[in-house]
């Protein structure tokens, strides 16, 4: 059994949550009023690093919450872990106060509103600077905050459609294909952690003031996709749908075993395209001038994909596995979740852990991503319930008695079994008074 390939009885390393470990980001409060993906999957990045995130939820939950594996909320149980829950009525006329006073000691603001949407309610840029003028306000959209689309809806589905993405996806004889993920959301939501840390070194560090992130769904896909507009301007020919294939080396693509398996191969240096073809006992190939350069072998692609996957489909994928490892070839199995979740190298690399969940017992998710020597992050509590942290969060902003006025109003929300014990947001306001 190879290193790549191996399978055991294992099962993935468990963590628990410990509410006392501190991250690098300890003392820095982000109020995240971001919905679905893109802004969960910023605040995460923030939150696994030791920030106070504090998720404000409408009445009916972040939409988050709707994304379901076996009527369990896995999404939001990976995405909102080491985050804790506000739940407020959005139509309450004491809401937009109610926020105003939690920005008061916030360092960033998160949101995902069209564009607009807050100077409407009283919340835009300049409201919120004349209440905090440190405070670095995100703010997530499709199209941006200017230009001709800022109003128009921006789901991740419609720029990974409009950026070129889903052009260059896909077979030539078929129809472009979206990606099977959240894309969109997912890049504009890391590029949007790492503008969030530029903006706070400028006001925390330098002593700059407080800014505004303009971050759209479709740029960071564009920043993505590689030189598409030069290559354009320079051949008159858009990127072509080549499957798994690549369009800068050759033999690329995934190939199938004889064991009904896959394997996916990549050559993308000259050296190694020979090394696999003398590993498979085609030194002929390295030697025919039809495939000398890479423009020779992507010109003969189907000739180089036969020639692979005729060796390939010969052999099971723990063969073809040993083999190519053993020339320290670069080629690798093409695994599902079935698979991750008892493969060797993930467990003992503990890509995925399992940490303790109501639902299911324990939940595997995603490991804390990078890996920092000396300030690691943590898994300090699981995803909150909606409305959790409310009476911990705004009473010691509010007054107890003026918080008890907004749960009787409907303003607030908070479920009669919230865990009482969990003073973390207490002890933080103490401390912001002091």
């Amino acid at each position: 059994m190879t290193k790549m390939a191996t399978k055991n009885t294992d099962t993935l390393p468990s963590k628990q949550f410990d509410a006392n470990a501190h991250g690098p980001l300890h003392g820095v409060r982000v109020v995240d009023l971001s919905r679905l993906v893109a802004g969960n999957m910023l605040t995460l990045q923030l939150a696994d690093f030791g920030a106070d995130v504090i998720k404000v939820e409408p009445r009916d939950g972040d939409s988050l919450r709707a994304f379901q594996s076996g009527g369990v909320e896995t999404f939001w149980k990976v995405y909102a872990r080491n985050k804790r829950s506000v739940c407020l009525d959005f139509r309450h006329p004491e809401a937009v106060g109610i926020i105003k006073k939690m920005v008061e000691s916030a360092h960033v603001l998160v949101e995902s509103f069209r564009p607009g949407v807050l100077e409407e309610i009283g919340l835009g840029p300049q409201d919120l600077h004349a209440i905090n003028d440190k405070l670095v306000v995100v703010r997530i959209s499709g199209w941006g905050q200017t230009g001709p689309y800022r109003r128009k809806p921006g789901f991740g589905t419609l720029v990974e459609g409009y950026s070129g993405f889903a052009a260059m996806n896909g077979f030539s004889d078929r129809e472009p294909v979206l990606p099977p993920f959240f894309l969109g959301d997912m890049a504009a939501g890391l590029y949007g952690a790492n503008a969030t840390m530029v903006a706070l070194w400028n006001s925390r560090v330098n002593g700059g003031a407080g800014q505004v992130i303009d971050l759209s769904l479709f740029e960071p896909i564009i920043s993505l996709l590689g030189p598409q507009a030069a290559g354009y301007k320079i051949t008159g020919k858009v990127k072509a749908r080549t499957g798994s294939r690549s369009s800068t080396t050759a033999p690329r693509n995934t190939y199938r075993t004889q064991d009904g398996q896959w394997v996916c191969v990549s050559t993308s240096t000259a050296s190694m395209s020979a090394r696999l073809f003398t590993t498979i006992g085609r030194e002929d190939v390295v030697a025919d001038p039809r495939y000398a350069t890479v423009a020779d072998r992507l010109k003969h692609v189907e000739d180089i994909d036969a020639i692979v996957g005729e060796f390939v489909g010969r052999h099971t994928l723990e063969e073809n596995l040993r083999i190519f490892e053993a020339a320290d070839v670069t080629v690798g199995p093409v695994f599902d979740a079935s698979h991750l979740m008892t493969d060797r190298y993930v467990i003992e690399r503990e890509s995925l852990v399992q940490l303790p969940d109501e639902d299911i017992g324990l939940m595997p998710m995603h490991n804390v991503v990078p890996r920092l020597s000396g300030t690691p992050g943590t898994f300090r509590r699981r995803a909150p319930h909606k409305g959790e942290h409310s009476a911990q969060c705004l009473a010691p902003l509010l007054g107890e008695a003026r918080f008890g006025q907004l749960v009787a109003s409907g303003a607030v929300f908070t479920p009669p079994d919230a865990d009482a014990a969990d003073t973390g947001c207490l002890a933080l306001a103490e401390h912001e008074r002091q």
